[in-house]
């Protein structure tokens, strides 16, 4: 969440500034704001609500300044407001500062600051940082020594830029635990929160690590770890360009991205299935010979990427008989979990940088865990963290709610499973069907998007309701958690995802004549126990749309979608994609914004 944009440049900074913050508007944010040095003077500007309020706020202003930073807020501290936007300047108006991330001494140091005559004008605790690196440089006269001496002293998540009238030409940066990517051209230095911002500019980036700083100078970047020593870092090019965020002829990114799923599995899988019984991860060469040193396994996200990690673990268990649990990031290290070094930590997560999953990490590690990330950002956070990372190939998505990002990501949670059978000895004539039937998921995909007319007419049950019943047992529960959240993401329907067998144990109560109930009954050995307990609902009045496999008998429902005949393990795939489309026209009939729902954020970078 959040967006930050910085520059220096021979030329004027505004223009990198706002085009940078309106490529990062998929964050979710609710204001935004620039400084600009302007005759040795900051120049601020700051709007409540949508980025086109600042735009306007600058139309008749001249902006010259070719330095500056910008930021797009999700408020944490302090309601949305003008107070409360970033940039933040000192009491001398001498520094600006924007932040990403919770300082979580905020109130210990706003206490000293007060004492010191130091005047606040937010509810935020990043205006703390501002006054702080005041006081630092009041005792240092030097900005960079002043910028650690302030990192010494915050504790939480920050990524920091900071101009200043003292050093009028230059940017200072330091970062912990919130993502900032840094580029550079032949005639300016250019940082962002995310990749988007900065791709129009240049391909060629360098990642900060925590409690190290950057300095920005035209066409120059100087790095300095926390104690200022002088350090190298290296280019990483990255493999795609700003075209491929842009809608290709679609009315939202959320739809395009729907459809883009059968090219990104097929991407996703390029070279990681050998013929037809062999999974291929070199990313996991060196630890074969580990994997059977570990008792037990743990999945850990949050959100979407948790509900991938069901149906990962699921599998896993199955295929390797490796005692699997799934821990939301959230609690996974509020729970003591019983960990070592023979438990293997999975952590997925889309943007690489989720804080609630980089703090679960952390904690495996601590423990002795081997630990691997599942990532769709080259060079993000988690994956820079983990011992070893895995790669999604999803490419940029856009849009808040994730769709293709989800799909790539239960197929690498698929392959990762099938790899640690093999290297366990496990495969065997299953193994071998599921391996065929992976390499057609793109095509059967394809097939499934052909019918969206048929999802866009199911949608229409939700048009008067205000509330959905999803069901499923073992890997289609995992699915139809995915299919509420999403449903619940885009157009604000509440929606209850059920294990279809506890429906008599309390939840039935719900269902009333009228009542929709989307089931999900794609794995054989359970499917008539699903389809019996839907027969429950339709006994109370519910209208009942049903996804299913060819050779259940059903009857009674209002309408049956028969999935394409694959392994029971690949279902968990091809059904997210009626269920993304459903929540899509769903959305689309109640005049919600699907690309950007309230209340939520792209990359949650907070906990």
């Amino acid at each position: 969440m959040c967006g930050i944009t910085a520059i220096s440049a021979t030329k004027e900074a505004l223009p990198f500034l706002l085009q940078g913050l309106e490529k990062l508007e998929y964050r979710g944010y609710d204001s935004a704001g620039i400084t600009t040095i302007e005759n040795h003077r900051l120049f601020t500007k700051k709007a409540k609500g949508r980025l086109q309020n600042l735009k306007d706020l600058l139309k008749n202003e001249s902006v010259t300044g070719h330095v500056g930073i910008g930021h797009t807020r999700w408020a944490t501290h302090g309601v949305p407001s003008n107070l409360n936007s970033h940039p933040h300047t000192n009491n001398a108006d001498t520094i600006s500062l924007v932040h990403n991330g919770i300082i979580e001494n905020y109130r210990e140091l706003k206490d000293i600051l007060i004492l010191q005559g130091y005047h606040f004008q937010s509810e935020t605790d990043s205006e703390v940082v501002v006054h702080l690196m005041d006081y630092y440089y009041n005792k240092t006269h030097n900005l960079q020594a002043a910028l650690q001496k302030v990192i010494s002293r915050i504790e939480g998540s920050y990524a920091l830029c900071i101009v200043s009238t003292i050093d009028p030409d230059k940017v200072y940066i330091a970062k912990k635990d919130s993502p900032l990517v840094i580029g550079k051209t032949d005639n300016a230095s250019v940082a962002a929160s995310d990749i988007p911002a900065i791709l129009d500019y240049t391909k060629d980036v360098y990642f900060l690590n925590d409690y190290e700083i950057a300095i920005l100078d035209k066409g120059s970047v100087a790095f300095f770890d926390k104690d200022g020593h002088s350090i190298s870092k290296e280019l990483t090019t990255i493999p795609y360009d700003n075209e491929a965020a842009k809608k290709g002829g679609y009315d939202t990114f959320m739809l395009k991205e729907i459809h883009e799923q059968p090219h990104a599995i097929a991407e996703t899988l390029r070279g990681r299935v050998e013929g037809t019984d062999r999974i291929v991860l070199p990313e996991l060469n060196n630890m074969k010979d580990q994997f059977k040193t570990f008792n037990k396994a743990y999945f850990v996200a949050c959100g979407t990427a948790y509900h991938a990690c069901l149906s990962g673990a699921n599998i896993l268990e199955r295929l390797t008989k490796i005692p699997t649990f799934t821990q939301a990031a959230s609690e996974f290290r509020y729970c003591d979990p019983i960990i070592d070094e023979k438990t293997l930590c999975i952590f997925v997560s889309q943007s690489g940088e989720t804080a609630d999953t980089m703090a679960a990490l952390r904690l495996a590690k601590e423990k002795g865990c081997t630990t691997i990330a599942i990532a769709n950002v080259l060079g993000s956070s988690i994956s820079r963290e983990a011992d070893h990372t895995i790669y999604t190939c999803a490419g940029p998505e856009i849009a808040v709610a994730s769709t293709k990002a989800y799909t790539t990501q239960l197929i690498v949670l698929l392959l990762l499973a099938m790899y640690i059978a093999q290297a366990l000895g496990y495969e065997n004539e299953h193994y071998k069907r599921i391996i065929e039937g992976i390499a057609s998921l793109p095509e059967r995909i394809n097939n499934i998007l052909k019918d969206e007319k048929l999802f866009e007419n199911y949608a229409q049950y939700l048009k008067d309701l205000k509330d959905a019943y999803y069901i499923g047992r073992g890997l289609d529960y995992a699915s139809v958690l995915e299919g509420a959240l999403k449903l619940k993401e885009v157009s604000y329907v509440h929606a209850d995802a059920y294990i279809a067998g506890e429906l008599k144990h309390g939840p039935i109560a719900l269902i009333e004549p009228g009542s929709l109930v989307i089931a999900v009954a794609t794995q054989p050995n359970i499917a008539a126990k699903t389809i019996s307990n839907i027969q429950e609902t339709i006994a109370r009045g519910a209208n009942v749309i049903l996804f299913t496999i060819d050779g259940q008998e059903v009857g009674n429902v209002k309408e049956t979608y028969i999935l394409p005949k694959v392994d029971p393990i690949l279902q968990s795939v091809l059904v997210a994609i009626p269920l993304q489309l459903i929540a899509y026209y769903a959305a689309g009939i109640k005049g919600c914004d699907v690309d950007k729902p309230r209340n939520l954020a792209k990359s949650v970078t907070v906990e």
